[in-house]
This record gives C-alpha cells, sequence and structure tokens, in this order.
C-alpha cells in the first residue's frame, strides 16, 4: 500500500504540469505521530526556500489553508506542521506531493496509502 501510494504520487506529480517545483513525500510514522516533525528534500531547500526560518503556508486540494514553521537550519516544518497532519488524518504510509505555487506557499496533494484497497 505504501509502494502504491508513492507510486500514484509520482505519477501525478509528473501531471502537474505547472512549472512550479515539486517534491514528493511520503509519510512515516514519525511525520504523522509523536514529535511530527518533517523534514524537506535537501536540493530542494537549498534552490527554494528560504535562507533563515519563515512561516510557510500549506494549501490542500480544497484549498484550505494551514501556517507552518519552515525552519532553515534543520530543511524541515515544525511548528504547525501537527496540526495540518492531524487535520487531514495522515497515516504512515500516506505519500504527498508539495508543489511550491509561490516563494512561501506550497500546494498539497495527499494521496493515501488506503487508496491501494479500494481499486
Amino acid at each position: 500500500a505504501r509502494e502504491y501510494a508513492t507510486t500514484m504520487a509520482e505519477e501525478l506529480q509528473a501531471k502537474l504540469g505547472s512549472g512550479y517545483p515539486s517534491f514528493v513525500k511520503p509519510m512515516t510514522q514519525s511525520h504523522v505521530t509523536g514529535g511530527f516533525w518533517l523534514g524537506l528534500p535537501l536540493p530542494f531547500c537549498r534552490k527554494h526556500l528560504p535562507k533563515r526560518d519563515e512561516r510557510l503556508t500549506l494549501k490542500d486540494e480544497q484549498g484550505v489553508e494551514s501556517e507552518t514553521l519552515y525552519l532553515a537550519l534543520k530543511n524541515g516544518l515544525s511548528a504547525g506542521w501537527r496540526g495540518f497532519a492531524i487535520q487531514h488524518n495522515l497515516v504512515d504510509g500516506d505519500c504527498l506531493v508539495f508543489e511550491l505555487i509561490n516563494r512561501t506557499t506550497f500546494k498539497v496533494y495527499i494521496i493515501r496509502q488506503s487508496s491501494y484497497y479500494e481499486r
């Protein structure tokens, strides 16, 4: 189911065709429970994200926005990520596509690992 979600996310990313930078992020236990820390790909951070800590907006497919704190030295999302993960019922095995639609806003597409069982 995890592999299926990742494959579907990669296919979605390939179809976006928006020209905006994006990356695929499979969810693990530490992303969705307990510490709620979301490390982002280092090359993406270096190329596209602010060089210092800054608030970023996560916008889901319905247009609902959540604010989170990007920690530049740690290349990840901290404060606010927990709320987004809980609000969207993210679980270990889900896979997200992050599309940077402006300097501080990600559009986030969620591919559920449970969709493997619904096909």
